[in-house]
């Protein structure tokens, strides 16, 4: 490999670490970042992935690498799914085949990957409050390193970004964040910070400055310093019409901006005068969201956020005929809201990916967006439901771990009607451990007062949530996976308000299928029929708290099994045991859920297989049970 690529061709394959992007030229870093978005497009194309965010940061991410030394200097971005091109440039080129895929890269930053990642932070508002520890432990240690935060302008959104911000302001270490201006989050940024911002991009003074500093560093061959400085060297109340410098200024930090980030060379300088300032300092780059893309950059929704597999040369995405079930909950909470004036929605950033921007499109004046806050999402909700309303809070399941205390202290404490609607619940796959919605049921499941839905199929969808938000006494949750809904699944019967899915001749194992396992839990049961054993399949609907007819089922029967799909300590399987306990029913249980841990990417039914979360894994170990509860009872009968 030469230090000094000639072709257009063989730049992208030479660059194998950061190092290289050092000795490259002005024009060969252009090229390289034309090369990128090429890469991006085509491998994205075929995996899915976080398109928009990274085609929106490449000549960002080269400055960055440029200016400073990973892995010496920690580069943390926030969030993490704006670092494909990060890992591009850290010698992982050849993993993007396998983008998300079991075997391949992650969508975010990894440990396990790369030297350069250092934290894998996929839920938001998280990076100042690492770099703020990190800087401070460099210099206590008397490191001569530099800390870069990328932090999205929609992570400011987030309380986390300014307690951070408050604590770094009192500190004079290396700290350089780069607020990444695109004016988008996972949709179009909201809140009062980014009306700020957006006020900035229309403003046509700033429009002027970004001209200003385009033409002026293109004319030049060399981006000289003195040309950098005389560009900011404007009094501070011209900058003061055109930019936030004040509001970071009075926090006690520095800022330099705005600066185009689509403008490597520009990038560079101003990266170069933060770093050489030796204390906190903020860059403010202004970019466009999938940016060099066509179809991106037209996207309005969400500007190809996270788009499944697509047609490079028409930008149409591979089609797919399946319902999924955002769409069914969509839907019927229209219907819901159609019926009811005191029903309202909430979404934190995602309306689009949680449903309720359909409830948004037909009465914006009832769905608010808070930006990715969830602690406020549900404190606010708390309020609303103080004032009359009953609002439906829908996000990733993920992500109400984040408003814990919320839920428990501000909402159940006071007896509040919140009906909490979680998509993407239990494994969901590509997106990683941070993204797997496998906590609910057993971090929520202490709340007192709370109720938990799991719906099976699309009718028990409708169902559920009908009846979540008829309560008037406390929170409610109604959690559900991601992707294609599970077909209908009619129950043969209803006992309270337990579904019995299957029933055989003779009561030998009772299987409690907990929401989209029904399918699984009635397979099991055909296996578990083969073998000559009679098994009852329920379907509890509301699993928290744990129906008491479920306790008179049990006794019925000789072994109870659970199948969840969430983690198994302090799940459904415990909490049903505990009722079994209370009640003084005395039948062995088993237990089937996700094991405790962070457990890789891959494909739902790779993961499902990887856990013995199959029909085969579960038929078999009850099988085992049973022929241990068999050999039992002959002993005692000999």
């Amino acid at each position: 490999m030469s230090d000094s690529p000639s072709t257009p061709a063989g730049l992208l394959a030479s660059v194998t670490d950061p190092g290289v992007l050092k000795r490259l030229t002005p024009e060969q870093s252009s090229l390289l970042a034309a090369e990128i978005r090429d890469f991006l497009v085509a491998k994205v194309s075929r995996t899915g992935g976080h398109l928009g965010p990274n085609l929106g940061v490449v000549e960002l991410t080269l400055a960055m690498h440029r200016v400073f030394d990973s892995p010496r200097d920690k580069i943390l971005f926030d969030t993490g799914h704006q670092s494909y091109v990060h890992k591009i440039v850290t010698g992982r080129q050849d993993g993007f085949d396998l983008l998300r895929q079991r075997g391949g890269l992650t969508g975010y930053p990894s440990q396990a990957e790369s030297e350069h990642d250092l934290i894998e932070n996929s839920h938001a508002s998280t990076a100042l409050s690492y770099a703020d520890g990190l800087a401070k432990a460099f210099a206590l240690r008397g490191e001569d390193r530099h800390v870069v935060a990328v932090v999205g302008d929609g992570a400011l959104t987030g309380g986390m970004c300014w307690e951070a911000l408050n604590n770094i302001a009192a500190t004079k270490n290396r700290l350089v964040i780069v607020v990444n201006d695109n004016g988008r989050s996972y949709a179009p940024t909201i809140g009062g910070l980014a009306d700020h911002l957006s006020t900035l991009r229309l403003n046509p003074g700033y429009e002027k400055v970004l001209d200003l500093v385009k033409d002026a560093l293109g004319q030049t061959p060399v981006v000289g310093k003195p040309v950098f400085e005389v560009l900011h060297a404007v009094k501070k109340g011209i900058k003061d019409a055109v930019s936030p410098q004040p509001m970071f200024e009075d926090l006690g930090l520095k800022y330099i901006g705005p600066v185009d980030g689509h403008d490597q060379q520009a990038m560079e300088s101003a990266l170069r005068r933060a770093k050489g300032f030796n204390a906190p300092v903020i860059v403010h780059a202004v970019t466009k969201k999938g940016y060099g893309y066509r179809p991106a950059e037209e996207d309005e929704a969400d500007c190809w956020h996270s788009p499944s597999a697509f047609d490079v040369h028409t930008g149409q995405m591979l089609p797919s005929t399946a319902l999924k079930w955002t769409k069914v909950f969509a839907e019927e909470l229209v219907k819901v809201a159609d019926e009811r004036p005191d029903v309202v929605g909430i979404t934190a950033a995602m309306a689009e990916p949680t449903g309720i921007a359909a409830l948004q499109k037909k009465y914006p004046e009832r769905a608010y967006d808070v930006g990715i806050a969830e602690q406020h999402a549900a404190t606010s909700a708390a309020g609303l439901a103080m004032g009359g309303l009953h609002p439906v809070v829908a996000v990733y399941a993920t992500f109400l771990n984040r408003a814990f205390d919320q839920v428990l202290l501000d909402i159940a404490m006071h007896g509040l009607p919140v009906t909490f609607v979680l998509d993407r619940a239990g494994i969901t796959g590509p997106d990683g451990p941070s993204h797997y919605g496998i906590w609910d049921m057993s971090v929520f499941g202490v709340v007192p007062g709370l109720r938990i839905a799991a719906p099976r199929d699309a009718v028990t969808l409708r169902e559920e949530l009908r009846e979540a938000v008829a309560v008037d006494d406390g929170p409610t949750i109604v959690r559900f996976p991601t992707g294609a809904v599970a077909p209908d699944t009619p129950a043969i019967r209803r006992v309270g308000q337990i579904d019995v899915l299957r029933e055989g001749e003779r009561k030998d194992i009772l299987l409690v299928a907990v929401g989209s396992f029904a399918g699984l839990g009635l397979e099991a049961a055909e296996r578990l029929a083969e073998q000559g054993y009679g098994v009852t399949v329920v379907d509890p609907r509301w699993v928290r708290p744990v129906p008491i007819e479920l306790t008179g089922l049990a006794a019925q029967h000789r072994l109870v099994v659970t199948v969840e799909d969430g983690i198994r300590a302090g799940g459904v399987g415990d909490a049903v045991a505990a009722a079994l306990r209370d009640a003084n029913v005395r039948v062995p249980l088993r237990d089937f859920g996700v094991p405790a841990g962070f457990h890789p990417h891959g494909t739902r039914a790779q993961l499902l297989t990887s856990l013995g979360l199959t029909a085969q894994d579960i038929a078999r170990d009850v099988t085992g049970v049973m022929s241990g509860l068999d050999e039992s009872v002959e002993a005692t009968s000999v």
